[in-house]
């Protein structure tokens, strides 16, 4: 049974090798487009959005949520799966309501050079974290960290994803996401279905612990609600596949793409709920569920996580390209330019695996308190059409969004205890609160300060 797990990821690398065309022109490589020029169909484009952000972190992080806090912890993983509302509500009115083609092009609008230079910082450490936390996790599965067999496993998927991505860029993925889609539905059919016929999934022991609003995972799910608002715009894996195809096609895809997310991710992380509900002191959640599971799930349960991990590891390296080539332009457009950009981010991903921080959730909710500088923005520059936002509330919202992320960092690792003996998590919604609620009153200052300006007179001197 130790070789099956292998052979199946060999299987699914292969295929995905084969299936891969090998792009020609910038616009299969960087915009998705097939070799003969057309845009992804529903169904594709919906898998795609799916498959890209069920990956192994996310899997994993459902699980291990819902093993130390239950079904609260799990619903609150499920609730950051609400970003593909509010992703496809910023995709509408930027790109079919204002016409522009990328997110760069409307901050650079509205806020200039640092609008730009702001965002796309934030968005390269999301990137390089993607890539990190999904060959981790693959890691994780298959050995001991700093052992040779996680080191191996670390190195051959990441060999194996960059081959056939830098081989298509974003059309490849695009092709891969349905493949690894389908396989990963079927996958997880099969493992709920042995979980139920074993009938572990009871009410009891979903509901093992109750809910109670001061505990982690009702905090979490606090926190999820305050950050779905700017994390879809921070994310460019999901932005970069708001912008392929016509406008019907992308709002359903956005709308499809969440409710199967939200029932995948829910499903996935009742197993971790189980796992909870009948560890014995000192038990890891993967050594709960081979107990009470089996070998033939446990493996499956591996299979799923190995799956989202290359397609999710696929589809962050070809938004990497985009942004460094396209977007920002600090190489020359070109296939080998992208291709390069891919190996760099390949490469930061495995520095940080083998000298980085080992947990998973600090990835999350570092980013997704980051990015929520640009909760203002969207909700007085993009959708409340306020264009003359000074730049200091721009700047300021980032610097205390930054701050907010890198306490936040400091505080669940140890590091420091400013806030106290709290919760990590209670810690979290303090700051995440705190963030969005001066991020939005410095914008608000700053619109108030701008119409005073507009209704100033020109000649005002003269009175």
């Amino acid at each position: 049974m130790e070789y099956v797990l292998p052979v199946l990821i060999a299987v699914v690398a292969t295929v995905s090798i084969i299936i891969t065309p090998k792009a020609d022109n910038g616009g299969t490589f960087f915009q998705g487009l097939s070799p003969a020029g057309g845009v992804p169909g529903l169904l594709t484009l919906t898998f795609s959005q799916v498959t890209t952000w069920i990956f192994a972190r996310s899997l994993m992080n459902a699980a291990i949520l819902g093993f130390y806090y239950g079904l609260w912890g799990t619903l609150a993983y499920v609730f950051y799966y609400l970003s593909f509302l509010t992703g496809g509500l910023i995709i509408d009115d930027l790109r079919f309501r204002k016409g522009y083609t990328s997110i760069q092009g409307f901050l650079y609008d509205r806020f200039g050079d640092w609008g730009t230079r702001c965002y796309n910082l934030v968005i390269g450490i999301r990137l390089s974290s993607e890539v990190f936390a999904n060959l981790l996790v693959i890691g994780i599965l298959f050995g001991a960290a700093g052992s040779g067999s996680y080191a191996l496993a670390v190195i051959g998927l990441a060999a194996v994803t960059l081959l056939y991505s830098m081989l298509g860029g974003l059309h490849a993925s695009l092709r891969t996401d349905l493949f690894q889609m389908l396989i990963f539905i079927l996958i997880l059919g099969i493992l709920i279905t042995l979980v139920m016929g074993g009938g572990h999934l009871t009410l009891q022991n979903i509901l093992f612990i109750p809910f109670q609003f001061d505990q982690p995972g009702p905090v979490l799910m606090l926190v999820a609600l305050l950050q779905i608002w700017s994390y879809p715009m921070h994310d460019p894996v999901m932005m970069d596949r708001g912008f392929l195809a016509d406008r019907q096609t992308t709002r359903r895809s956005f709308l499809h793409a969440a409710w199967i997310s939200i029932i995948c991710i829910l499903l996935f992380g009742s197993l971790g709920v189980l796992a909870g509900a009948q560890a014995a002191s000192g038990e890891a959640m993967t050594e709960v569920l081979t107990r009470l599971l089996g070998d033939l799930p446990m493996l499956l349960f591996n299979a799923t996580l190995v799956i989202s991990a290359m397609s999710t590891l696929d589809s962050t390296l070809s938004s990497s390209a985009k942004l460094v080539v396209v977007d920002m332009r600090l190489l020359r457009p070109s296939l080998n330019n992208g291709r390069l950009v891919m190996a760099l981010f390949m490469l930061a991903g495995l520095l940080l695996v083998f000298t980085g921080n080992k947990d998973l959730f600090s990835a999350v909710a570092v980013s997704g308190t980051a990015s929520m500088y640009l909760a203002p923005v969207i909700f007085f520059s993009l959708w409340g059409d306020r264009d003359r936002i000074p730049l200091w509330s721009y700047l300021g919202s980032f610097t205390l969004a930054i701050s907010g992320a890198a306490l936040y960092f400091t505080e669940s690792t140890g590091y420091s205890q400013w806030l106290g003996e709290w919760h990590k998590y209670t810690k979290l919604l303090f700051i995440s609160l705190t963030v969005l609620t001066l991020g939005c009153l410095m914008f608000w200052l700053g619109n108030r300060q701008a119409d005073t300006l507009a209704d100033y007179p020109a000649n005002a001197t003269e009175y």
